[in-house]
């Protein structure tokens, strides 16, 4: 069951919805309809309900009215540009916990962001604490120092075993640069695109944290032990087994301030034109 509701008393059967379902399933009889034997088809995207223009329209069990509305504040275009162009991968962060309401508030709009075949399916591993990322980094140190030992670390991430030695002797921390939090997004390796859901869902999540003033730094290194040093690593955190690793991302608040974005290279373009 889909649930899919019109408001009759609102419905303008101006036949919005139906032009729009990516799949073709809604009717108008006169007013928007969904036969029994074609909800299966229904992808979830919620694209009815957010074209209507009198919200007229609920399926699965969302209501018009929960929705942010699109005539609400949103960011001008030069403001987007000027946000993805001072955008910076944070090294260094103050050792103290962000709120977490405003943790939850950045999943939750993360949640948002596009997935293949709309399988909306990606899992957030989260440590929103100190303490527990203290434990985590032992047991990643730890995995790094016992794979170099019996000589299973593959000689490409060589330099975790100087990183591990750094931080065993002088309690540097290149890998986790003491920072306070640390997300891994993953998604059921059965769905259309999990590691790409999964990017791209860390992507929106960085985004609306460079927003509030919340720093984050991609991290490669914690994704190899992960995945290709220590896989036990996935139990300890809560990883299932049937999912893919995306990627893992370090944030919390900036020990550093930037005083401007830096200048790009240049744009690498492969302009296709197949009309000549």
């Amino acid at each position: 069951m889909i649930d899919f509701k019109v408001a009759e008393d609102k419905c303008i059967e101006c036949g919005l919805c139906k032009e729009d379902c990516p799949v073709g399933i809604i009717n108008l009889t006169p007013k928007a309809s969904i036969a029994k034997e074609k909800e299966r088809n229904c992808m979830k995207c919620q694209h009815c309900l957010a074209i209507c223009p009198t919200a007229a329209i609920s399926i699965l069990g969302k209501k018009p009215e929960d929705s942010v509305s699109c005539k609400d504040d949103i960011p001008s275009a030069q403001a987007m540009n000027n946000h993805i162009k001072t955008r910076r991968s944070v090294r260094k962060f103050k050792d103290e916990d962000l709120d977490q309401e405003l943790i939850q508030e950045l999943m939750e709009t993360a949640s948002h962001a596009p997935t293949g075949h709309n399988d909306n399916a990606v899992l957030f591993s989260l440590i929103d604490n100190k303490e527990d990322i203290i434990i985590f980094r032992e047991a990643v140190y730890n995995a790094i120092k016992k794979a170099s030992a019996e000589g299973n670390l593959p000689k490409k991430y060589a330099m975790l075993a100087s990183f591990q030695k750094l931080w065993e002797k002088a309690g540097i921390d290149i890998i986790f640069r003491n920072a306070p939090h640390m997300l891994i997004a993953t998604a059921p390796a059965k769905d259309a695109s999990p590691k790409v859901d999964s990017l791209i869902t860390l992507t929106y999540f960085e985004f609306a944290a460079n927003a509030n003033k919340v720093a984050t730094l991609w991290n490669g290194m914690i994704t190899w032990v992960i995945e290709e040093i220590d896989p036990s690593l996935r139990g300890l955190i809560g990883i299932p087994q049937d999912h893919s690793i995306g990627y893992s991302m370090i944030f919390g608040k900036a020990g550093v301030k930037y005083a401007r974005g830096i200048q790009s290279d240049g744009l690498h373009l492969n302009k296709i034109n197949l009309k000549n």
